[in-house]
């Protein structure tokens, strides 16, 4: 499993690659459970604890088990794995968060 340095460092690399005109135009918060956090907006890509539009609260290894296609996403949400603050903006975020994710896996 990633250490959390190096999964910041490989969504940093993800990030870079989505940015511009069709890229994440919403900062997100991941909340990893005491583990850490890493603050997604646009290309920058940093441990510090700032606001955001969506923070996703996720443990470490389930974060890497999403990004992996091993843990469905509904299933997380249903078994408490996973919360989103906000399921319309996630909703809308989806296809870039899990490009993101499945990037940095």
């Amino acid at each position: 499993m990633a250490t959390l340095e190096e999964l910041t460092d490989r969504i940093r690399r993800a990030a870079a690659s989505e940015a511009g005109p069709a890229g994440l135009v919403s900062s997100i918060k991941l909340d990893l459970k005491g583990e850490g956090v890493i603050h997604i907006d646009g290309a920058a890509v940093t441990n510090d604890d700032l606001p955001a539009d969506l923070v996703v609260t996720v443990a470490l290894k389930d974060l890497a088990a999403l990004g992996k296609g091993e843990l469905d996403p509904t299933r997380a949400m249903m078994t408490g794995r996973l919360r989103l603050s906000d399921m319309g903006l996630a909703m809308r975020l989806q296809p870039t968060i899990q490009s993101l994710f499945s990037k940095a896996a």
